[in-house]
């Protein structure tokens, strides 16, 4: 039985890498959201490796390994303000600032977006995107970013359970997706093919005190009751481990 699947007790303590608030009873409202945009930059090596940068542990995400991105800025907007190209203007610039790889907006694959709860002491609302960077040097700054890897998503997530590497819930989440295919190529088009999936995370609590990340189609999400019985689309942070429950949708 692994650490995940352990009996835990109630009042546990929070995941290290449960990112969100701790007053669940708060579900209106919330700090205002701020636009971000990240890109999973991918590799075949043979197996499929996705780039990550290890955060400075003073900035958001701090001491988290994350894919490179940050917030929109002014700049990325275009004349008439399309916030879905001022994503893509901000992925190619994140990109260039924090990996030294230059792209085209074009290059990127939109494959999901992640809305925080309302909990959050900072809440970004972010654009993934997923594209090929192949043999392209890496160069990080040293201020922001401290370190970079290319893992294979197996691999981050082994790390992660084994306490080794942090990662937030949406990295998680998207190493989990990456880890079922092959090579580049075969995920790349399974996401040109699928329309980009949208997680407005709720959280909830079990009657055993694990803190539970839902989102649509799970039995609990309108009702923010994770103990409700049915569908599952939650990844539950036990202090042990995250657990992903998913019976609703094909990853």
């Amino acid at each position: 039985m692994s650490d995940a699947e352990q009996p835990q007790s109630k009042n546990q303590p929070k995941h290290r890498n449960d990112i969100y608030g701790d007053n669940l009873k708060e579900r209106d409202g919330g700090s205002e959201l701020i636009p971000a945009a990240t890109v999973v930059l991918l590799r075949d090596n043979p197996e499929p490796e996705v780039l990550m940068v290890h955060k400075n542990s003073k900035i958001a995400f701090g001491g988290m390994w994350v894919f490179p991105g940050g917030r929109i800025d002014p700049e990325d907007y275009p004349e008439d303000g399309d916030i879905d190209v001022a994503a893509r203007n901000a992925a190619v610039r994140e990109t260039l600032e924090e990996a030294g790889i230059s792209s085209k907006a074009g290059d990127f694959v939109w494959f999901s977006h992640w809305t925080p709860p309302p909990i959050t002491p900072k809440r970004f609302s972010t654009w993934f995107f997923a594209a090929r960077a192949d043999d392209h040097a890496v160069s990080i700054d040293g201020g922001e970013i401290q370190d970079h890897a290319w893992l294979s998503p197996a691999t981050a997530l082994k790390r992660h359970a084994a306490s080794e590497i942090d990662l937030a819930p949406p990295t998680w989440i998207t190493l989990h997706t990456l880890s079922r295919y092959p090579s580049v190529d075969e995920l790349l088009e399974r996401l040109r093919a699928t329309d980009a999936k949208h997680y407005e995370t709720r959280l909830g609590e079990r009657a055993d005190g694990a803190r539970v990340a839902m989102w649509q189609g799970d039995a609990g999400y309108d009702t923010w009751d994770a103990n409700r019985e049915g569908e599952r689309h939650r990844l539950v942070m036990a202090k042990g481990g995250f657990l992903f429950e998913n019976t609703t949708e094909d990853y």
